[in-house]
């Protein structure tokens, strides 16, 4: 592992912002963000990691950098997504560990299927396995759940909502359990940042998916952390993910909590992600 601070990443044509914190011989953690928020969500979760002897590497990723914000829907694919991360790993000089919340846990899914080799251990927050979210769509609960996916693909319209503060797009955030200071949050570092359009360019580029590219097992220990005050997800994909994983595998539920984990119930995220880091070290 690199004894040098990384604070940038180029890849793929484009420059990547990178939050390298920690005791350099620490265990390296790669923390990525969720929509619609920057590497800023782990802020409570990392320090807790530092103490325990963890270096994170907090990445805003394609279409939240400024420098990396390409225009077209194709350009937010998800292989290229995960080439992302791949290449930070490997300017890490990796095996990492590896966690992710909401779009970051859907990548990093990615990430332990494709290349599990770099991976020593994950942490999905929030997030099912996608072949379990996939069958999941099948009800009519993550159906209606969803909804706001097919919102975020009318051209224009996502950031039209977004431009007011306290509009409709804050009061969208509100309702899905985040506190004034987040939305206020959301709107400076994602809104007035100009990260949105290119972010939603993750939820465009779903339609190039192709079928069957993510039923696949993770070999990866996992843990999956996910609460029950979640409006997005269903608990049928959350239970339906055990039988995704082929490895050691931890399912951690949180009662009364939101979406939104990492900033909501940063104690009980940076417990489940140093446990899963422990036991992997130890073979667990």
């Amino acid at each position: 592992m690199t004894t040098q601070r990384i604070h940038a990443l180029r890849h793929d044509d484009l420059s990547f912002d990178v939050y390298d914190e920690g005791p350099l011989e620490g265990k390296p953690v790669v923390l990525l963000h969720g929509f619609p928020e920057r590497s800023s969500t782990w802020r409570l979760v990392a320090p807790v990691l530092h103490d325990a002897g963890m270096r994170t590497f907090a990445i805003d990723q394609r279409g939240y950098s400024p420098g990396a914000r390409p225009p077209r829907r194709r350009d937010y694919r998800m292989h290229l997504l995960v080439g992302d991360v791949v290449a930070l790993i490997e300017r890490i000089g990796g095996p990492v560990h590896l966690a992710g919340h909401d779009w970051g846990a859907a990548v990093g899914w990615a990430v332990t299927m494709r290349r599990p080799d770099l991976v020593r251990s994950w942490t999905a927050v929030s997030v099912p396995h996608p072949a379990a979210f996939a069958r999941a769509m099948k009800t009519k609960s993550q159906r209606r759940r969803s909804r706001y996916m097919a919102m975020f693909n009318i051209p224009l319209l996502p950031e039209l909502t977004a431009r007011k503060a306290g509009g409709r797009f804050d009061q969208s955030m509100a309702k899905a359990g985040m506190t004034a200071d987040e939305v206020a949050r959301f709107r400076q570092e994602i809104v007035e940042y100009g990260a949105l359009p290119h972010a939603l360019g993750w939820y465009r580029a779903l339609p190039l998916l192709k079928p069957g590219s993510t039923d696949h097992k993770t070999t990866v220990p996992t843990t999956f952390l996910w609460s029950d005050r979640d409006i997005a997800i269903t608990r049928g994909g959350a239970e339906a993910t055990r039988a995704w994983v082929d490895a050691p595998y931890q399912f951690i539920e949180l009662s009364g909590v939101s979406h939104w984990i990492p900033t909501q119930a940063s104690d009980d995220c940076a417990a489940a992600i140093i446990e899963r880091v422990l036991a992997s070290e130890v073979g667990a």
